[in-house]
């Protein structure tokens, strides 16, 4: 939504540009509005090949962490790693739905849902809503807040089915992160804070390997000593992100809104320190399409 909105900016289409979001899935799921479990997007178009098998969401990314581990020797208490460093910084987060600290051992020994992943590898269900004002870099200089400027984006799609993924271990934020961070001028390396889509802790290992931020394959290592959390040397999804503060279906907005609070120094006691530059990635599908922006203070 941010690239579609910017380029119809710069092109003078429009000034300003409302991007909002809401959902009431864990609401409705008390009162039985809707299923239990997203077994699939419909399986309506080539999705319907992959139907008869019975893959659920989570076992594409179950199957996606089991290559990862097969070829790269990622060990699941790397995977598990990120769900305890979200939870750490949920805790500094008074809106985190979940704010009470985990071990490696509690995602462990949790209920299997598809293995090799465990319920605490999993997002929430949560209620929510977010939004977020775009406009013209003219109008946003005389605005009454700090503005955040959106240097760059990139957008990828890779499959549609399973059967179409050539690399289980690769996300499109590979071509989607290099456009971005191409366009904005910097490299991960000057990033100070990220915002991943974490609908489960596979699909956050696989986006820091595809957006530079270590090698293909070293994910594991990367993550496991706490460098996700707030006052690591990356501090990723700082308000707990969609595994302990709030994931109501759909994440996307609610990582620019925590970014632009973090650039804004308006992130209390999850707030890192002279944030400048952040990194937002989300992902769609399993593994299916890749966005990513880059924004900044200046």
């Amino acid at each position: 939504m941010v690239e579609h909105a910017t380029a119809a900016i710069a092109q003078g289409h429009v000034e300003v540009v409302l991007l909002v979001y809401g959902s009431t899935s864990r609401a409705d799921l008390k009162v039985r509005r809707r299923a239990t479990s997203n077994l699939s997007f419909g399986n309506r178009g080539p999705v319907q090949f992959d139907a008869p098998f019975g893959h659920t969401l989570i076992a594409k990314y179950a199957m996606s962490a089991r290559r990862h581990m097969h070829e790269f020797g990622t060990k699941i208490e790397q995977l598990a790693e990120i769900a305890v460093s979200a939870r750490y910084n949920a805790s500094l987060n008074p809106e985190a739905y979940y704010r009470d600290p985990i071990t490696t051992a509690d995602v462990l020994e949790s209920p299997v849902i598809a293995d090799p992943l465990t319920k605490l590898h999993c997002c929430i269900r949560s209620d929510g809503g977010g939004a977020v004002v775009l406009t013209s870099e003219d109008r946003a200089r005389d605005l009454a807040r700090q503005p955040v400027w959106v240097l760059g984006t990139g957008e990828a799609i890779s499959h549609t089915t399973m059967s179409e993924w050539e690399d289980f271990t690769e996300s499109p934020a590979a071509r989607s992160g290099a456009l971005a961070f191409e366009r904005a001028g910097v490299t991960p390396e000057d990033i100070d804070v990220c915002q991943i889509y974490d609908a489960f802790t596979p699909m956050v290992l696989l986006s820091l390997e595809a957006l530079g931020f270590c090698k293909k394959g070293a994910g594991g290592p990367f993550v496991e000593d706490g460098s996700l959390r707030v006052g690591g040397s990356l501090p990723t999804n700082t308000d707990g992100g969609g595994l302990s503060a709030c994931h109501p279906g759909m994440r996307g907005i609610f990582l620019l809104v925590e970014a632009v609070r973090q650039l804004r120094g308006e992130a209390g006691d999850r707030q890192v320190p002279d944030a400048r530059l952040a990194c937002v990635n989300g992902t769609g599908g399993w593994f299916s399409s890749a966005a990513t922006a880059i924004l900044g203070v200046e």
